[in-house]
């Protein structure tokens, strides 16, 4: 099986994800390209599909939208996984449980563009340096943590649910 991995990111975390889960998947036996959204031009000889983004404003970033939308027709066809990389694991509750509940507004921008196999609210990287002043003000006032709050574990255990569901266990 030929799977692209597609993402948008803004810092690297959301390409770090893509890149483990090209890792895991390829470990399934499957042929594997990792590429940034903005990068692919066209998806034939591909068999299975993941694209993810970062969010920023409860919204995936524009590569990876556009991405999704001009080769609709074509993903059709073919399986196709979603993840959207955000900041809930930084959120202490309630606060955290708002963010989860927020993905499938995620989703909706796909609605009658779209019919995935599935997708994933990940947990991101978020460091000061990333936000604006008044982001930092803000993010520390709700009770916002900085940290690297990915979990691989949870990725690989997607990963493999994808290679599974998606005929690529070898």
């Amino acid at each position: 099986m030929h799977v692209l991995i597609a993402y948008a990111t803004a810092h690297g975390s959301t390409q770090g994800i893509a890149e483990h889960l090209g890792k895991v998947l390829a470990a399934h036996g499957a042929d594997v390209e990792v590429r940034s959204a903005g990068d692919v031009d066209a998806i034939d000889g591909y068999d299975v599909f993941v694209i993810g983004s970062a969010v920023h404003d409860q919204r995936w970033l524009p590569t990876a939208v556009d991405l999704v939308r001009r080769h609709a027709g074509e993903l059709s066809g073919h399986p196709v996984w979603l993840f959207s990389v955000g900041m809930p694991g930084a959120l202490r509750r309630p606060l955290n449980r708002w963010a989860y509940a927020e993905e499938p507004k995620l989703l909706a921008q796909f609605e009658g563009v779209l019919e995935p196999l599935g997708h994933r609210l990940l947990s991101g990287v978020v460091r000061p340096d990333q936000l604006p002043w008044t982001g930092r003000l803000a993010f520390r006032a709700i009770g916002g943590r900085y940290g690297d709050y990915r979990d691989w574990s949870e990725i690989e255990a997607w990963a493999a649910t994808i290679a599974a569901t998606s005929a690529i266990d070898s």
